[in-house]
C-alpha cells in the first residue's frame, strides 16, 4: 500500500474522493532547505515561483520559512497577500504583459522589484509610479541568448522568444531610465527557461549578466539585486525504486556554478525555484473507471483527465503511474496500456503504451511528480469540476481546497 509520508493514499481516496491532488509538506520544506544550505553565506532570497503551484496553504508555509515570491499576475499578487501580507515586500513581479491595475496593485503593496520586459512597460511603470507618488524599483529582464536543452514551450532565453530584452540593448535602456525620478534601477534579471537539467546554461546566462552589471555600475546605477531566475529541473522519468536523481547534489552543483561566475558581483541574489520545490512533493490520485480493449490496444480509463493535469498532452511530459495497492504476486508480468481520461479528446492521455501491473475498475492509481503545473494549469474543460487538494504533514492530512461543484461552475454565468 502506497503512502504519502505517514498517510495511506487509499484512505485519502476514501475520505476525499478522486481525482485528488496530494502534497507532502515535509518534502516541500526539505527541498526549500536544500537551497538555504547550498547558498548559505550569500545574501540571497528564495522567491518561489507561484505559477508552479499557487495553493494558499503552500504559499503560507513557504512564507513562514522566509520565502519571497516570483509572481506573473495581479491574481498571484493577491494570493501572496492572502497567504502572508509581510511577504509582499519579498515579491518580484515578472511577465511580459503587465496591466495598469496589476502595476498599481504591486506599487501599493510595496513589492521588492518589477522585472521589466520591454521599453514600453518601463515607460508605463514610470507613469503609474508618478501617479501614485512612489518610486518603483525595477530590473530589466535581459535575454542572454543562451540555449537551454528543454521543451520549446518552456525555453525562454533565446532571441526568438517573447521574453526579455536583448542584453545588447539593455545598457541604453538603463541610461534612459535615469531621466525619470520615479524609477530606481535596482537590479538585473535573467530567466532562460524551465525544467533545465544541466547547470551550465545557468552559469553562462549569469556570466553575461555579471558583465552587464559592471557596465551599469560604471554608468552610475546602484545595482543591488541580481535575479538569476529559476528553471532547475527534476527527474520525471524514473520510478522511485530505481531513481538515481539526487536533489541535494543537484542544488549544490547549481549553487557552485552560480558562485563561480558571480563571486565578484557584490549583489543580493534572487532565486526563483518553483518546480524543484513542489513537483516531486505532489501526486494525482485517481480511480480506474473501466479497462477497455480496442483491438490490440488496452485502455485504462480513469476519473482524472487532461483538464486535471494537462502536462502530458501539452508538453508530452512523462509521469510515472503506479497502483496504490501493489501487486502481491512477485514477478507478475506488466501489461502495456494507455492510461487515459474521459474527456472527449484523443489528446486526453497520461501515458501511452506504458508497462503497468494489471489493474481493474475501482482500483486507485497514483500519478507521481504532479505537484508543479498540475492544479495550477487545471481547467473546467467539458464542464468538469476541478479536483480537491490535500496537504499531508507527517500523519496529518488537511484538506486545503475542496472539490468544485457544478454550482461553483455555473455561479459566474448569466443565462
Amino acid at each position: 500500500m502506497l503512502l504519502c509520508d505517514g498517510v495511506s493514499l487509499d484512505g485519502l481516496g476514501q475520505t476525499h474522493g478522486t481525482p485528488l491532488y496530494v502534497y507532502s509538506a515535509k518534502q516541500i520544506r526539505h527541498r526549500f532547505s536544500l537551497f538555504q544550505d547550498a547558498f548559505a553565506g550569500w545574501p540571497f532570497t528564495i522567491c518561489y515561483a507561484v505559477k508552479a503551484n499557487s495553493a494558499l496553504a503552500i504559499l503560507r508555509m513557504l512564507a513562514k520559512l522566509g520565502a519571497g515570491f516570483d509572481i506573473v499576475s495581479g491574481g498571484e499578487l493577491e494570493r501572496v497577500r492572502r497567504a502572508n501580507k509581510t511577504a509582499l515586500k519579498r515579491v518580484v513581479f515578472s511577465g511580459v504583459g503587465k496591466q495598469v491595475w496589476e502595476i498599481d496593485a504591486a506599487l501599493k503593496a510595496q513589492i521588492l522589484m518589477f522585472n521589466v520586459e520591454s521599453e514600453a512597460e518601463l515607460a508605463l511603470l514610470a507613469e503609474r509610479a508618478e501617479v501614485m507618488g512612489v518610486r518603483a524599483r525595477f530590473a530589466l529582464r535581459v535575454n542572454p541568448d543562451v540555449f537551454a536543452d528543454t521543451h520549446p514551450y518552456i525555453s525562454t532565453g533565446l532571441r526568438e522568444h517573447k521574453f526579455g530584452i536583448d542584453i545588447g540593448l539593455a545598457r541604453g535602456i538603463y541610461r534612459k531610465s535615469k531621466k525619470s525620478k520615479w524609477l530606481d534601477a535596482a537590479g538585473v534579471s535573467v530567466h532562460i527557461g524551465s525544467q533545465i537539467r544541466a547547470v551550465e546554461p545557468f552559469a553562462a546566462a549569469l556570466a553575461r549578466v555579471a558583465g552587464l552589471v559592471g557596465e551599469l555600475r560604471r554608468d552610475g546605477h546602484n545595482i543591488r539585486y541580481v535575479d538569476a531566475g529559476g528553471g532547475l529541473g527534476i527527474d520525471y522519468s524514473d520510478s522511485p525504486a530505481h531513481s538515481t536523481f539526487d536533489p541535494a547534489r543537484k542544488v549544490k552543483d547549481y549553487a557552485a556554478a552560480l558562485r563561480k561566475v558571480s563571486a565578484s558581483l557584490d549583489a543580493h541574489l534572487l532565486l526563483e525555484p518553483g518546480r524543484f520545490l513542489v513537483a516531486q512533493a505532489g501526486a494525482l490520485l485517481m480511480r480506474v473507471l473501466v479497462v477497455k480493449k480496442n483491438g490490440t490496444k488496452t485502455f485504462v480509463i480513469t476519473d482524472a483527465a487532461m483538464n486535471d493535469l494537462i502536462r502530458p498532452a501539452l508538453y508530452q511530459a512523462h509521469h510515472e503511474i503506479l497502483p496504490v495497492v501493489q501487486p502481491r504476486r512477485p514477478g507478475a508480468a506488466d501489461t502495456a496500456v494507455d492510461v487515459v481520461g474521459p474527456v472527449c479528446e484523443s489528446g486526453d492521455f497520461f501515458a501511452r503504451d506504458r508497462a503497468m501491473p494489471k489493474v481493474k475498475a475501482g482500483d486507485l492509481v497514483v500519478l507521481l511528480d504532479a505537484g508543479a503545473y498540475g492544479m495550477s494549469q487545471a481547467s473546467n474543460y467539458n464542464t468538469r469540476p476541478r479536483a480537491a487538494e490535500v496537504l499531508v504533514d507527517g500523519t496529518v492530512a488537511k484538506l486545503i481546497r475542496r472539490r468544485e461543484t457544478l454550482k461553483d461552475l455555473f455561479a459566474p454565468e448569466i443565462p
